[in-house]
């Protein structure tokens, strides 16, 4: 009986060696390789940086303002203080599981987790009551500050749809800027396959400038895309006439 397994056995696997087939090569992937100056933006050292554009800051942006506006001490060269970032939500009180998406899609795009921004004031015309949560906002400072505008500079910008620059009009008269998003999508770190609702944002980056032409010198040497052949303007508003001015008994006074 055991030598009738054995004899069994043995041409069973002489069958299956007939079936039997070498292993077929490992598969070699192409290898990508990309022309300098046609996609590579940054250098390889200057990649390897943890924070580079902190670091190109302190090399060799200061120098260049310094010699530009004739400074003559390093601490009056402008610098980018704090960056705020806030996203209005106004059914936050209605929708708790929309309030908790929108702070973790922010505390991803930010590496920072926001706070809730609550009403000061009861409004019935906007239906809103003091202590209710309208929004998110959370300020960037530090490293983590420069980390996000190098995001923001290199990543979302260009990949917002049918990018032609950022206004430089958009200056407060004091140096600061702000940019507005219609949707978060626009950052690498958010998959649109997964955002529910589309939400905006606003980026206020606030700087230590004086005037609004450093402060442009400032973020464009950053490298923010500003629109070709144009420039901050000043706009000279004009005086807020009140009613007595349009009163003819007191025309008829003068």
């Amino acid at each position: 009986m055991a030598a009738l397994l054995q004899s069994t056995s043995s041409t069973f696997h002489g069958q299956c060696s007939a079936f039997r087939t070498t292993p077929p090569p490992p598969r070699t992937l192409p290898v990508m390789t990309v022309r300098a100056g046609v996609a590579v933006f940054v250098d390889k050292a200057e990649n390897e940086k943890t924070y580079r554009l902190k670091s190109n800051y302190l090399e060799k942006i200061i120098p260049l303002l310094k010699d530009e506006f004739s400074y003559s001490n390093i601490l009056e060269v402008p610098k980018v203080d704090k960056i705020v970032v806030n996203c209005g939500i106004g059914d936050a009180e209605q929708n708790k599981k929309g309030l908790d998406g929108a702070i973790n899609e922010l505390a991803l795009v930010t590496g920072q987790k926001p706070v809730k921004t609550k009403a000061k004031k009861s409004i019935a015309s906007f239906k809103t009551r003091e202590g209710q949560t309208l929004g998110i906002a959370v300020t960037l400072r530090g490293n983590v500050m420069y980390s996000f505008l190098d995001r923001l500079v290199n990543l979302a910008l260009p990949r917002t749809r049918d990018f032609q620059g950022v206004n430089p009009n958009s200056f407060d008269g004091h140096g600061n800027y702000s940019i507005g998003f219609r949707e978060q999508s626009v950052f690498p770190e958010i998959k649109p396959e997964i955002v529910g609702k589309a939400r905006g944002m606003d980026v206020c980056i606030t700087t230590t400038a004086k005037t609004d032409k450093e402060a442009y010198r400032l973020l464009a040497l950053m490298g923010m895309p500003f629109r070709e052949g144009s420039g901050p303007t000043t706009e000279v508003r004009k005086k807020k006439l009140k009613s007595h001015h349009f009163d003819s008994r007191y025309k008829g006074r003068k």
